[in-house]
């Protein structure tokens, strides 16, 4: 098997998680890969388990030697003109704190325009996706960044088509010019901090396979389950970003009754107000209607209830409070684009088996480190 180097380009002031997020699923994923590989050596074969089986990563900068990141932790880095006559298979751009008057460092961005086009891909972690945009890998492309920087990065490149919502974005739009030379192919961008993880899982799934993804999800205790066109915030946490206004206590309420009537006029009772100053109120405070933050609350109970567990679909149908299968495939594909059973495939962790008193055990395999 052939090593993928993984070149991590990063700028002074680096947001140190965006970096080692990543690197330690690569690196999870190459304890996967070494294991497998010594298992299936013969007495006779070369042993293999002393050398990279799938991932080299070189994390460079500018200048190379010590950086100091944005918590303070200073890191060693290569020189980034070191590697210009090394093969790169993925280049990723971690962040940088950012503001309206942030400064680039004029270098990298050079380095990654120059360096780019013989990358298989090119990723951006969090706010790196400033630096593909001042590059111009973004131009014309669907990209996202943290949410609280996606109305800067819009404003600052009209070119790039942000999009505040996915966890990571695949665009692979521009594969066709790439191939006849006139541009960048597959170029990713995922959202923020933590979301590289997310990332990284989803590069090593295309590169290993889902089995050696889902594998180091388990080993870094993460579910292997958002999809990248899940919302950068769950429900339940859009929900509580009014915590300490009037509909906190509901919005718990309302996530513990998922299978009750939460209908204006019943929210609205549980508010004690009329129905009308209740819906006026909340959108008012929340930004959107009670009828979405249910439909959101519901959709998300039923994903997490189809990822964790085996339980049919009628049960999470009810449980959930879609009352019935159809409803439940209706939200889904509405949302997802795709079937229940389909997405239970996709991002379903490793299931424990049922109980011998039939009910279905929630999985507690993606919480323990393998």
């Amino acid at each position: 098997m052939s090593v993928r180097h993984v070149v991590f380009a990063v700028a002074p002031g680096l947001v140190l998680l965006d970096a080692c997020g990543p690197l330690e699923a690569f690196w999870r994923a190459e304890l996967t890969m070494a294991a497998s590989d010594s298992a299936a050596a013969t007495p006779s074969s070369t042993p293999t388990s002393t050398r990279p089986v799938a991932y080299r990563t070189t994390v460079a900068s500018i200048e190379g030697g010590v950086l100091q990141t944005f918590p303070g932790l200073p890191v060693v880095t290569e020189r980034l003109d070191s590697l210009d006559a090394e093969p790169i298979d993925t280049l990723i751009v971690p962040g940088i704190p950012v503001d309206e008057n942030c400064t680039l460092q004029p270098e990298l961005v050079a380095w990654i325009r120059r360096n780019a086009p013989r990358a298989r891909r090119v990723c951006s972690v969090c706010t790196g996706a400033f630096y593909l945009a001042a590059a111009g890998l973004l131009d014309g492309r669907r990209a996202t960044t943290h949410w609280r920087d996606a109305p800067h990065l819009a404003r600052r490149f009209p070119n790039v088509q942000v999009d505040a919502d996915p966890i990571f974005i695949r665009d692979a739009s521009l594969d066709r010019a790439r191939s006849e030379g006139e541009g960048e192919g597959v170029v990713w961008t995922s959202a923020g901090v933590t979301a590289g993880i997310d990332l990284a899982l989803a590069l090593i799934e295309e590169d290993l396979g889902h089995a050696v993804a889902m594998q180091a999800a388990r080993r870094l205790v993460v579910f292997m389950k958002r999809p990248g066109g899940q919302s950068q915030f769950s429900a339940a946490l859009a929900a509580q970003a009014s915590a300490g206004g009037p509909f906190e206590a509901l919005h718990s309420w309302m996530a513990a009754h998922l299978r009750d009537d939460l209908s204006v006029e019943r929210l609205a009772e549980r508010a004690r107000m009329t129905p009308r100053t209740f819906a006026r109120r909340y959108v008012d405070e929340v930004g959107r209607t009670p009828a979405r933050t249910v439909s959101a609350l519901r959709l998300e109970a039923a994903s997490r209830a189809l990822a964790e567990s085996r339980r049919p679909l009628k049960r999470i149908a009810l449980e959930c409070g879609f009352g019935s299968e159809q409803n439940l495939r209706r939200a889904f594909v509405r949302r997802f684009g795709v079937l229940p059973l389909d997405y239970r495939e996709r991002f379903m962790s490793a299931v424990a088996p049922p109980s011998a008193s039939g009910a279905h055990a929630m999985v507690d395999a993606g919480y323990q480190a393998r």
